[in-house]
């Protein structure tokens, strides 16, 4: 019996009854800490959703209430709105194709980061890990004149894709690299060994493996992009316009209704909502995965 169990079991009564106060006490804290946390997080969600369900008399009589009776013709009203429709296409096709760049030019870049010893190798990669550190916001005015007059892609998916993908690399190279440096490089002398050249072992054996970091970046772009504004109000016009901007429009021209604006900003939420909590236990082992390469 070591000096320690000794130690704990002849302690006296009230110090061991002390120490289990103090972690009772101490997780308590913690549980009031995070119970607040989330009710700041998810109140506002809640409040909006169930806004969506009552009429604008029964918010203007009592902004805090409950439903009282649920209406549901504000989120039928939204659904048989064709520009509701127009800007979820709009705003998956952007979110489709921004992901696809992100997952096939992020890999390719993370893989001779990770698998190729050569000069400056850490040097190009301290070049993504300082892109973490510029938001598109920093680039818009450069990008605007970019994108419209040099590529003329302005009012265009492609448009809003390429820089939208461009900014997510650095954060997918950093999640991915890690991912591939952890394979063994026992695993690629094997394969040469049959006759794989280092192209091959890329695409049979080196992505199936690092599937949950390739779908925690496509998760964290899908869902960034369906989430972006400041590009898109730049760059699109009416026709191509996405949800969160739709969601500005609606607002603005159904001011007055307040339970209409509700039940849009709901609806135009459940999407990307939905996506990542499909996929957050992918998105938990993919960001453990890099964290233990």
């Amino acid at each position: 019996m070591s000096a320690s169990t000794l130690t704990r079991n002849d302690a006296p009564p009230q110090v061991r009854r002390s120490k289990k106060f103090e972690m009772k006490a101490s997780t308590a804290v913690v549980y009031f800490i995070a119970l607040i946390v989330v009710g700041m997080t998810l109140g506002p969600v809640i409040y909006g959703v169930l806004g969506g369900f009552r009429t604008n008399a029964q918010i203007a009589e009592n902004p805090a209430a409950f439903p009282h009776p649920f209406v549901l013709f504000n989120y039928t009203g939204v659904l048989t709105n064709p520009d509701f429709w127009r800007y979820s296409l709009n705003s998956a096709g952007i979110a489709i194709i921004t992901t696809s760049l992100v997952v096939i030019c992020g890999v390719m870049a993370a893989y001779p980061l990770a698998r190729y010893d050569f000069k400056y190798r850490e040097g190009i990669f301290m070049v993504f890990v300082v892109g973490l550190l510029f938001p598109v916001s920093v680039a818009i005015i450069p990008l605007f004149i970019l994108i419209t007059q040099n590529f003329h892609l302005g009012n265009t998916w492609l448009g809003i894709a390429l820089p939208q993908a461009a900014f997510a690399l650095p954060t997918t190279v950093v999640i991915l690299r890690p991912f591939l440096q952890a394979l063994p490089a026992e695993l690629e002398e094997a394969a040469q060994l049959d006759g794989a050249s280092r192209i091959g072992f890329f695409w049979r054996i080196l992505l199936p493996l690092s599937a949950p970091g390739m779908v925690t970046v496509g998760v964290l772009a899908f869902v960034g992009s369906w989430n972006a504004y400041l590009l898109p109000l730049l760059l699109l016009g009416q026709d191509n316009k996405t949800l969160p901007l739709g969601v500005a429009d609606f607002s603005s021209e159904h001011g007055s209704d307040t339970a209409g604006v509700f039940a849009f900003t709901s609806l135009a939420m459940i999407p990307a909502l939905v996506f990542f909590l499909a996929m957050q236990k992918r998105i938990v082992n993919g960001l453990q995965g890099a964290v233990k390469g």
